[in-house]
């Protein structure tokens, strides 16, 4: 078959999967993956043909995307505030959304003089790595309870030429007596009621000690904030990316930690993504 029989065929099997509003474009994509080609040198190539491995392969990765694996799983690449990173299954494929938590931290950051920065539950690194590459003044440590995580975060952050510290451990464990200027984390916060409601793409192929956090979805918040005031300097920040539902819940658990200034902001579709409080 030629690229565009296999695109079109690769498309047709999709069809059939958890997503058929994507097949055509996940069907191209891969094959470009495949391939590495730009959209316009595939398209010159459209009636060549694969090698009996490059059409194994392609087999392989649609076989895999109709299941539902997340193409960022497929190709082990996925693209964080600006940058590339590897993910596994071993790690959460960072969102958008979480780039308003960055963008919040940077501008914390912008007057203060070396700050330090601890990341809690870095997961692929995607958050330390971001702000050590954009704030080369700064200490960035980053702490995973996972060494898989550890692992492919270190990675990720010399591949960015970051300079991150990686600690493994449980919260804030690993650096007990130190303090820091930012807290930040995106833990798991989502209800294990609400699991059979998400994507088959994460329920059945994220990491699930990274997504569920209890009942509520409130369970490693209850710890974290807590020992986030214990390790964060007096006048420094908390930053915790947080349900869609979970505004209220969050303040009340910052005001009774002893965190002031508290605020939320917004995520593109104007619902409260990230909460901030500040230590007195």
């Amino acid at each position: 078959m030629t690229l565009q029989e296999w695109v079109e065929a690769g498309a047709q099997a999709l069809r059939r999967g958890p997503h058929p509003e994507r097949a055509r474009a996940d069907a191209e994509f891969l094959l470009r993956f495949l391939l590495n080609q730009e959209r316009a040198a595939l398209l010159a190539r459209w009636t060549e043909r694969l090698d009996e491995n490059e059409a194994g392969r392609y087999r392989e990765m649609l076989a895999r995307r109709r299941a539902g694996e997340p193409i960022q799983y497929i190709t082990g690449e996925t693209e964080f505030y600006g940058l590339p990173f590897r993910v596994t299954p071993a790690v959460l494929i960072p969102r958008p959304e979480t780039e308003h938590l960055v963008e919040k931290v940077l501008l914390l950051c912008r007057d203060m003089v070396q700050p330090r920065i601890l990341d809690i539950g870095t997961g692929s690194g995607a958050i330390a790595v971001a702000l050590a590459h954009e704030l080369h003044e700064a200490t960035v440590t980053a702490i995973d309870i996972s060494a898989e995580a550890i692992a492919i975060a270190r990675e990720n952050a010399a591949r960015n030429r970051a300079a991150v510290r990686f600690l493994q451990g449980d919260l804030l464990a690993p650096v007990t007596g130190e303090r820091f200027d930012v807290v930040a984390s995106n833990p798991p916060y989502v209800s294990s009621a609400d699991r059979d409601s998400l994507a088959v793409e994460v329920r059945d192929h994220e990491p699930h000690s990274a997504l569920f956090a209890g009942f509520d979805g409130l369970a490693i918040f209850r710890r974290l904030i807590p020992q986030a005031l214990d390790g964060i300097n007096p006048g420094g920040y908390v930053v915790l990316e947080i349900g869609y539902d979970q505004r209220d819940s969050i303040h009340g658990l910052l005001s009774a930690s002893g965190f002031e200034n508290i605020e939320f902001i917004p995520d593109l579709q104007g619902i409260a993504r990230v909460a901030v409080g500040r230590r007195p």
